[in-house]
């Protein structure tokens, strides 16, 4: 330990609110604005609150406490409601509050644990747990430091899903609804159509004036109803299990379901590199998990081997990347709803599934101009992933050194300063 540094237990540095703590059944919970936290963060939006502030939440039970697939302790802010499956607690008065948030993320807990089938961390032994602490002001000019980092990161998720909403809207209006066509066929002004559904005259001038009659119905004239096999191909993972690693040069995460509801490789199995190339996961691919827990992610979790059950996405031609990622976001109900059908069996869609989801897109040609507002919304959504992505390395380089002394605050705040540059 550094020497102006000293270990109490958690009990000693925090004030606790279990008692507060209320359940409330799902059939019981009204709607509305406030968060609905549980072990692993916010589980619904009720009606009402019971705490306001910031304060640290701490998981209680959940087999989370042993993988930590995602943050044992985290920040809650502002209004909001707490079942009884996570901890309540705030700094005291020698105590920063996100210092220990990120002091816990550094902590082993295992030995704190008990329940065999279902770990749990009881409040006795949650206030047993040994911290690592300089002084107060130490601790705050440290969790600025992470705290900088963090909340960019969110930022950028804020922003990325922001934008990335925006970009779903116009594939709805434009690729669906057909809103340029209909406009123009109601007889509206050019400069009204443009100002309404945010086109420019170029690409307004590339959308016919009326509608045809299709296999879908009524389409743009002109356009055509093509399957998602046509516009992508879909690869299908390997059974990874056949391709062990045989040691750390050879490791390849394996990006499984799991690893894609979560978005990095926590946790995941390793497999060889010797695998054909087309196998291997790059940042910025698109993967579609097309049984159990039907997901489409833009990948950004790092370089892993595709696991079967994942579809790595490409586009075919020339079409772009945005219309493989939303043409499968805009069937995904439909997915899940095949999969759902399947009671006896693990949820899947299969192969003709994608020939019975269809687009309806004009020319290569005219595609290509069209898309350039959504092509820039969703080039922007990547770049905010990759940023994140660079600056959790950071942050998880520098909080077990920062959190043990080991890194002092001023060289850490430069690299974080360069980080932000």
């Amino acid at each position: 330990m550094v020497g102006d540094w000293t270990s109490s237990e958690l009990g000693e540095l925090t004030i606790n609110f279990d008692g507060k703590r209320k359940p409330v059944k799902e059939s019981n919970r009204r709607p509305g604005p406030y968060p609905y936290y549980g072990a692993s963060g916010i589980v619904d939006y009720v009606d009402g609150y019971l705490f306001e502030g910031d304060y640290l939440l701490i998981a209680e039970d959940g087999e989370n406490l042993r993988t930590r697939q995602t943050p044992i302790a985290f920040i809650a802010r502002g209004k909001f409601w707490v079942n009884n499956h996570a901890h309540i607690v705030v700094g005291n008065e020698n105590a920063d509050t996100r210092f220990l948030m990120y002091a816990l993320h550094n902590a082993d807990t295992d030995e704190y644990l008990t329940g065999a089938v279902m770990p749990k961390l009881t409040q006795g032994n949650l206030n047993r747990i040994e911290i690592s602490h300089p002084c107060l002001a130490e601790q705050r000019r440290i969790a600025h430091i992470l705290g900088t980092l963090d909340d960019k990161i969110e930022n950028n998720r804020k922003t990325a899903k922001t934008l990335e909403a925006m970009a779903q809207a116009i594939f709805q209006s434009w690729f669906v609804d057909f809103d340029p066509v209909r406009a123009k066929m109601a007889g509206e002004s050019k400069e009204s159509i443009c100002k309404r559904l945010k086109l420019t005259p170029e690409i307004l001038g590339l959308f016919p004036d009326r509608l045809a009659d299709s296999e879908l119905g009524e389409i743009p004239e002109g356009w055509e109803v093509k399957p998602l096999e046509s516009v992508a191909n879909f690869l299908n993972g390997l059974a990874m299990q056949k391709f062990p690693s045989y040691g750390l040069e050879d490791d390849l995460s394996v990006i499984k379901i799991a690893q894609l509801r979560i978005g990095n490789l926590i946790g995941a199995d390793q497999a060889s590199r010797e695998i054909e190339p087309k196998y291997i996961v790059h940042d910025g691919d698109i993967l579609f998990s097309w049984s159990g827990s039907l997901e489409c992610v833009l990948w950004s979790g790092g370089t892993g081997a595709l696991n079967q059950h994942l579809f790595k996405v490409t586009p075919k031609l020339n079409y772009p990347r945005w219309l493989c990622y939303f043409g499968i976001h805009h069937h995904l109900s439909y997915f899940r709803e095949i999969a759902a059908g399947k009671a006896t069996t693990m949820g899947h869609i299969q192969r003709h599934h994608l020939s019975d989801a269809v687009l309806t897109l004009p020319s290569i040609m005219n595609l290509e101009v069209i898309s350039k507002p959504v092509q820039a919304l969703f080039e922007t959504v990547w770049k905010k992933h990759v940023e994140s992505q660079k600056l959790s390395g950071i942050r998880d380089m520098l909080l077990p050194k920062l959190i043990s002394g080991e890194l002092r605050v001023p060289a850490a705040q430069d690299l974080v300063e360069d980080s932000l540059l």
